[in-house]
This record gives C-alpha cells, structure tokens and sequence, in this order.
C-alpha cells in the first residue's frame, strides 16, 4: 500500500560539488561510520514524502519505506527503510550536483547506511575515475525483450 504523505521542507543532499570536487582522495573522504562532513553539503528543501507499506500476506524485508522526493528534480534525495518491527533500519542519501552540460540535476554519489549493523556502502564515487558520459547514444537493441536475456544468465 502506498501514499503521498504530503510535503514538508527537510536538509536533504544538495549541491554536492565538494564531493564531486577532482583531486579527493577515497581516503580523504570515507571515514568510519559516515562520509567527511567537511565534504558533504545538505541544504533546506521541498520535498514530497511519499510511503509504501508491506501488504498484508506478502512478504519482503521492510515493513515500511518512506521516499522523500525534491520538488525541484522529482529525484529520490533520501529514503528511509524499517525493519518488520517497524523500526529504522536502513536510510540512504544520493548527493546530488548539477550537470551543467548536459543539463540535468543527477547524484554523484549514493550512501546507504545500516544503523542496526553500524556500516554503510557508498557508490558512484567519481573523483578518481571518469564523469557519467551523458552524451553517449544508447542503442535501442540494449532495450529489447532478448537483451533482457543477457542480464538474466
């Protein structure tokens, strides 16, 4: 069951050009329990707060997810996910930056942290290796029901 809560301002992720910056090491930037605040950048925004909820009978391992969505990019900033008890359990962010070139806002990282095992994985970090290439062409092939077979093996 799902449903628009409403919209409420929260700090979401925004405007992260200090995580996007060249030149930071992975060192520099993951730290034990969290990611270099000194490197991170939240701001007050709009966001729609949008809630699913497990169906009775069906199974998965949330109970309960909770997406708030910015009002300006309709992108993801940050979700929240509860255990079958109903408590926090898992909560991740997409830092998000404009890409002037192409444009559009899009994340230059996603952090997902787990409270009850105290860790957290982030990716798409992009300071050492090459930007998202938004220009390249994608071929429709790559979009039919037999290169869906590809993906399955």
């Amino acid at each position: 069951m799902k449903s628009l809560i409403g919209k409420k301002e929260m700090y979401i992720p925004y405007n992260s050009y200090g995580a996007h910056a060249e030149g930071i090491g992975y060192d520099e930037f993951v730290m034990p329990g969290h990611l270099n605040p000194n490197l991170m950048r939240y701001e007050l925004h709009r966001v729609w707060v949008v809630e699913g909820i497990l169906k009775p009978g069906m199974k998965h391992i949330y109970s309960r997810r909770v997406f708030y969505l910015d009002e300006d990019s309709w992108q993801i900033a940050v979700a929240d996910n509860y255990d079958q008890d109903g408590k926090l359990w898992r909560t991740s962010e997409a830092h998000a930056l404009n890409y002037y070139q192409v444009p559009v806002q899009w994340s230059t990282l996603e952090v997902y942290y787990d409270l009850k095992a105290q860790r957290y994985l982030v990716s798409g970090l992009d300071n050492q290796r090459n930007p998202y290439r938004f220009s390249e062409r994608a071929d429709p092939r790559e979009f039919s029901p037999n290169a869906l077979t590809f993906y399955i093996r």
